[in-house]
């Protein structure tokens, strides 16, 4: 694959549901919060974004540091998403990028937990100032790369990222798991497999 690619990382590529599902529910019980809400907006943006909508002002801080040393404690109990070593594999070295709504920290023990090779450019949720579903992560990974965003495809799992790469400009495929496929309509492509993604990506639009 030649065309540039900015894969998500959660569900994308790594397959951390049952993680942070754990960690959300003890903590949303711990506080006295119903975690299923939570569960429904938070895959694909960040802790420190989800957090107050739940949470009071005086707890934020708390709750964000809390979920991110439970999830740096749990960050090797990921597997790869299957098909993600191969399609890593076959897109361009320096063609590639992450844009996660996670830490650099958690993010990266996840790529290696789940035994997958780390970009060069990796974009992280302490690199940006708003996340998913604002564009500002793939902006900035698509000029890293040093290429425009409208030149892109966007590889998301959320409504939320699907809207960042839509947003940037990018071209977006949508992979089915975390969210029903019926929730990603908004990508122009929707695939249930990683290994459909080449062929996806030859149907976009030059």
């Amino acid at each position: 694959m030649d065309r540039p690619v900015l894969f998500d990382i959660d569900g994308t590529l790594v397959d951390s549901t049952q993680v942070v599902t754990t960690i959300w529910r003890e903590v949303a019980t711990r506080y006295g919060v119903d975690a299923d809400p939570i569960l429904k907006v938070c895959h694909g943006r960040r802790d420190e974004d989800v957090v107050p909508e739940f949470f009071s002002p005086d707890l934020v801080a708390s709750v964000v540091r809390e979920i991110a040393d439970l999830e740096l404690l749990q960050a090797d109990l990921v597997e790869p998403i299957r098909g993600a070593a191969s399609v890593l594999n076959s897109v361009t070295e320096g063609r590639w990028a992450v844009v996660t709504s996670g830490s650099r920290a958690l993010m990266t023990a996840r790529m290696r937990g789940a035994g997958l090779k780390i970009p060069t450019v990796f974009v992280a949720a302490d690199d940006v100032s708003q996340g998913k579903p604002h564009p500002e992560g793939y902006l900035l990974a698509a000029s890293q790369l040093g290429v425009d965003a409208m030149s892109c495809v966007v590889v998301e799992d959320s409504p939320a990222g699907v809207a960042a790469g839509k947003a940037a400009g990018a071209a977006v495929v949508a992979l089915a798991g975390t969210h029903a496929p019926e929730s990603l309509m908004t990508a122009d492509v929707v695939i249930e497999n990683l290994n459909e993604l080449a062929r996806a990506i030859k149907s976009l639009p030059a």
